[in-house]
């Protein structure tokens, strides 16, 4: 499962060959989650508040690079590196 980005311990990542909707899972410590990359609502899992809305801020910075990174990802294809949070 490649990591996509990180920043301030959250870990971003994608799963070779996963399943539709396209989305991403995101790692905090022991708790993680997945979110739907066409509408950035949340899936599925747990992360606190603060965390949630980190990761909410950067996907709406960076959807079209999590679509083709998804799409790559789901080629088989080593999706590219997304800038951190600044």
């Amino acid at each position: 499962m490649p990591e996509i980005s990180r920043f301030y311990g959250i870990v971003i990542r994608l799963f070779y060959g996963d399943h539709m909707p396209p989305h991403f899972h995101v790692s905090y410590g022991s708790c993680s989650a997945k979110f739907n990359i066409e509408n950035l609502n949340w899936i599925e899992g747990n992360l606190p508040p603060r965390a949630t809305a980190m990761v909410e801020e950067w996907a709406k910075l960076h959807q079209s690079e999590l679509r083709a990174a998804f799409l790559s990802a789901s080629e088989l294809k080593k999706p590219s590196r997304i800038d951190p949070l600044p």
